[in-house]
């Protein structure tokens, strides 16, 4: 499956206006972003996540779709394969299946992150009818993770990481799976706001162990954490400014060893479609 070089993370894609979603897909697809991300998910329903991809697949023709990424809490892997078989084949071919083990606080049943992916794909493969593996990936920071995206899916696909973790995470992958992180973009130019509109997007992560280790790693430190995160922490891993700085923030990603880079525009409402800030970006980034 062809991601393209550049795609787009919107959370409006599944759970916006549908009516302006479908719109909004049909435009990304001819500004030549290769794959739409559908950010977020809607509970315990793995039908409502997929029939928000159905709609995104029906109005295009060539991008793929990406869910990122189905918490494996929520979405038990006979209901994810059940959705998926009800898809029609042509659909299929287009769709990527992220998954995730979350964090421990945002779902009562985290226990053993890793032992419960494995097991969940194990049960995605004995199934047999779900996301084959060609077509998962899965939400990784740790190098265990990475590497059973690496043996058993399509490859990793990071969020709230920098350049630096990228080229860890491709030579951890190898050269074979696919790496295609998140970058978080604000489109403003005054650093005052801008900071501050990446410091919401940051401020529920900064004492989420997988991250702040990761963070870590990656030559942060303790201090950097502190007080909603510091200036060099926002400024490494949100990209923020005019056009032309954010899309050399991006293509630092691929200069890293990304595969794929997936865009989240940050907006004041989550589920909102900033049309203006894709069209400026495709305007510049390596979208084939």
């Amino acid at each position: 499956m062809l991601l393209g070089r550049i795609g787009v993370w919107s959370v409006g894609l599944t759970h916006g206006d549908r009516g302006e979603a479908r719109e909004a897909a049909a435009e990304l697809e001819a500004l030549g972003y290769g794959t739409l991300w559908l950010g977020g998910t809607p509970g315990h329903n793995p039908q409502a996540d997929l029939a928000a991809a159905a709609e995104v697949l029906a109005v295009t023709g060539r991008v793929a779709v990406g869910t990122a990424c189905l918490s494996i809490w929520a979405h038990p892997p006979d209901r994810l394969a059940a959705a998926y078989e009800a898809l029609p084949v042509a659909d299929r071919a287009r769709l990527v299946t992220g998954l995730a083990v979350s964090h421990a606080p945002f779902t009562a049943h985290y226990r053993q992150p890793l032992t419960a992916m494995r097991r969940y794909l194990d049960a995605l493969d004995a199934i047999g009818t779900g996301p084959p593996p060609s077509a998962r990936l899965i939400g990784t920071h740790r190098p265990r993770m990475t590497r059973l995206a690496a043996a058993r899916t399509a490859g990793s696909q990071p969020y709230l990481v920098d350049a630096s973790y990228t080229a860890r995470a491709r030579a951890l992958l190898g050269a074979g799976p696919l790496l295609a992180p998140v970058q978080t973009v604000v489109p403003l130019t005054d650093p005052v706001a801008a900071r501050a509109a990446a410091r919401t997007v940051l401020a529920p992560y900064l004492t989420l162990p997988n991250l702040t280790r990761t963070w870590l790693d990656s030559g942060f430190t303790e201090a950097d954490l502190q007080d909603g995160g510091s200036d060099r922490l926002v400024d490494r891993l949100v990209a923020w400014g005019d056009t032309e700085r954010i899309a050399t923030h991006v293509t630092n990603h691929l200069r890293a060893g990304a595969d794929h880079v997936a865009v989240h525009v940050v907006t004041e409402h989550p589920r909102a479609f900033p049309r203006a800030a894709w069209r400026d970006l495709a305007s510049l980034l390596p979208t084939t």
